[in-house]
């Protein structure tokens, strides 16, 4: 009599957890690492990624088709003294920046992706979609960290130059690629590279060309050469011949800064007991 109550029991609970199904909300956080392309990264390179990671929600509409809404937080940099470039090495110029970013993104995926099966339990997918981020971009002179928006290193605090100015909050578009494979019951882990194209020119404080030293009076006076002056042209630090004469150029203005992150992520989706609406 045992033997069959334990049989009965066992099958009870079998039955009730293959009719355990997973919501629609997915709930995810992820890690991994940064990198900026722009005036100082010319050749592509990754001499300097860094740390980045996130937290998203997203709802998946059917088995291909998922909208995430989600935050993000990347350190980025670089300096000239990577490049091989000759004249970047003169130039001297390098910069750091905190960026805080928040998008909307859209998952496509190449294969049916359903949680619980394991004949469609991983697939490739492409994501794009559209963000906004604050940025602020700062270099260290002399062991002190300066802001270097407020400096004006391309003239934006004078009148003649103030098309220059910029915000320290810029949009910008994602679109990469990623494979995602389900663990156990409700988990699923991925990973991703996704490159963001922004709207600014002004991740790493370059864009156009010197405004010369003269522009940068310190007027306190003071014994000493403003922060400006020398965060702007750099170059004496590593040549006799400074570069930063007016109109000479200091960066490129024709194309936008961008950068990428690539993060390892895990989310979970909460079970139901209640059968949902057929995905498709």
């Amino acid at each position: 009599m045992k033997k069959y109550f334990f049989i009965l029991l066992f099958s009870i609970a079998f039955i009730a957890d293959a009719q355990v199904f997973y919501r629609r909300s997915e709930f995810g956080a992820a890690v991994g690492g940064a990198n900026y392309f722009g005036d100082l990264n010319t050749n592509i390179g990754f001499k300097y990624f860094r740390y980045s990671g996130g937290v998203f929600y997203k709802y998946n509409f059917t088995h291909y088709i998922a909208l995430r809404i989600g935050g993000n937080y990347a350190h980025v940099g670089y300096s000239d003294k990577f490049s091989n470039n000759i004249y970047q090495k003169q130039r001297n110029l390098d910069f750091k920046s905190n960026i805080f970013e928040f998008g909307v993104m859209a998952d496509f995926n190449f294969f049916q992706y359903t949680i619980g099966d394991y004949d469609h339990r991983f697939t490739p997918y492409v994501t794009l979609g559209a963000s906004m981020f604050y940025y602020d971009p700062y270099t260290t002179l002399d062991g002190k960290n300066y802001f270097l928006r407020p400096q004006g290193t391309e003239g934006q605090n004078i009148d003649d130059y103030k098309d220059r100015r910029y915000k320290n909050y810029a949009f910008s578009f994602p679109i990469g690629a990623g494979i995602k494979l389900w663990l156990s019951k409700g988990l699923t882990m991925s990973f991703e590279i996704v490159n963001r194209y922004t709207t600014t020119d002004y991740l790493d404080d370059v864009s156009t060309t010197y405004v010369g030293k003269e522009n940068f009076v310190d007027n306190t006076p003071s014994p000493y050469p403003s922060p400006a002056s020398q965060l702007q042209d750099r170059s004496p630090e590593v040549s006799d011949t400074p570069i930063g004469i007016k109109g000479r150029q200091r960066g490129v203005s024709t194309t936008k800064d961008h950068f990428m992150l690539f993060q390892l992520g895990l989310s979970f989706r909460l079970p139901t007991y209640r059968c949902p609406d057929n995905l498709r």
